[in-house]
Formats: structure tokens, sequence, C-alpha cells
């Protein structure tokens, strides 16, 4: 893929990244993500698309087309580790698990699991700029932060105050269905999904194969 051609995707890109931030924003404001309202649905089927759906779409055009592949592939490896600290907001689900809003089935592994993947992601992204870490050891950790976040939304889904709400006693994750913490689950938790996936796909394509970067092979 041409230099231009990679200029070009890029606005396209923003717009819809934007786009899907607004839309999300938008149902959130009608309360479709919200157990408790009458745009919601007694299984959390919105919530639950809102989180898959952005992922198979990109995993989609990821598979079908070559221009968007290399345009992902080229993104900065660094940078996207780096957005991952991002994660130790996820304090914010303990502090609601004491205030009782949360509970703690859901908030101990959520938040924990996202605070140790957000105070890692700034030694991991040093590590991949000055190629000190093994492209199995970068998997390892992208699949760590790929499985906290699965099992965040599971454990929420199966708190919430729904048919599927198995694990509710007491409090629920409703509010993880309202404005703001809504946007947690429908756009944080796809996006930095997303970002993972690219991660690992720039190992597997070789992208990451710098001259000084440590490959699994080399460390062994």
């Amino acid at each position: 893929m041409n230099r231009r051609a990679n200029q070009n995707l890029t606005p396209i890109l923003a717009g819809l990244l934007a786009a899907w931030f607004l839309a999300t924003l938008f149902a959130a404001y009608l309360g479709v993500f919200d157990g408790g309202t009458p745009y919601s649905m007694s299984v959390p089927i919105p919530l639950g698309l809102g989180a898959v759906l952005p992922v198979a779409i990109f995993a989609l055009w990821f598979q079908t087309s070559s221009s968007f592949r290399e345009h992902v592939l080229s993104i900065n490896p660094s940078v996207l580790t780096t957005v991952h600290i991002f994660r130790i907001s996820g304090i914010s689900f303990l502090v609601l698990m004491l205030k009782g809003t949360l509970p703690p089935i859901f908030a101990l592994p959520a938040g924990l699991g996202d605070m140790a993947i957000g105070v890692t992601a700034p030694f991991i992204a040093s590590a991949v700029a000055q190629n000190r870490i093994s492209a199995r050891g970068l998997v390892r950790w992208q699949l760590a932060g790929i499985t906290d976040l699965v099992l965040a939304v599971t454990l929420g889904v199966l708190s919430s105050p729904s048919r599927l709400g198995i694990l509710t006693h007491g409090a629920t994750t409703r509010v993880m269905g309202q404005l703001p913490m809504t946007l947690i689950p429908t756009f944080a938790v796809p996006l930095l999904v997303i970002f993972h996936i690219i991660s690992i796909a720039q190992v597997r394509h070789g992208r990451l194969q710098a001259p000084t970067f440590v490959t699994a092979e080399s460390a062994a």
C-alpha cells in the first residue's frame, strides 16, 4: 500500500471512529443499554451488540480488504500499547464497589485486571519501542489484556439486572448501562480489543521484526 493511499484512508477511519462514538453516545442517552428504561430489553442484547459487533466488523474488514489491513498493520506498535494506560481508570470499579453500586464479583476482577494492564502498559510500550521484548512475550501480554476485557464483560452480563443475571445478589451492574459508564463496555472495550488484535497481527505478519527487535527465537 503506497503512502498516498495510506493518507487517504486515515480521515475515513477517523470519521468512522467519530461516528461510532456519537452513535454509541446517542444510544446511551436514550437509555438503550440501561436495563431499567423502556428502550431496553429483558436480555442485554443492545449492550452485547455494542461490545461485540465493532470487533466483528473490524475482523471482517481486516480479512477482506488488503488496503485496510496494510493500514492498520502500519500503526506504531508502541502507540497501540501505550493507549492501554487508560485502563488504570479501572480503579473506578473498586470505588463504585465500595459505595455499594457495583457487585464485588464484577468489580474486583474487572477493576484489578484493568489496573494491572494499565500499570504495565507503559513498560511494555517502552520495551517494544526499544526492541527489548520477545514476540512471544508481547503476544502473551496482549492476550492477557483481551482475557481481562472478555472476563469483565462476561461477569458484567452475569451480574446484570436481567434474565442472565444469575450472579446477582444485591448490587447489580446496571450502572454499566448508564452514562458515562456505559461508554466503557460499548466503546472503550471493543476499541481496546481491536488494538490488542492489531498488535498480535503485527507480530504474526512480521511487522515488528526491526533490525534490533528481539524475536522469540533469538531470545531463546
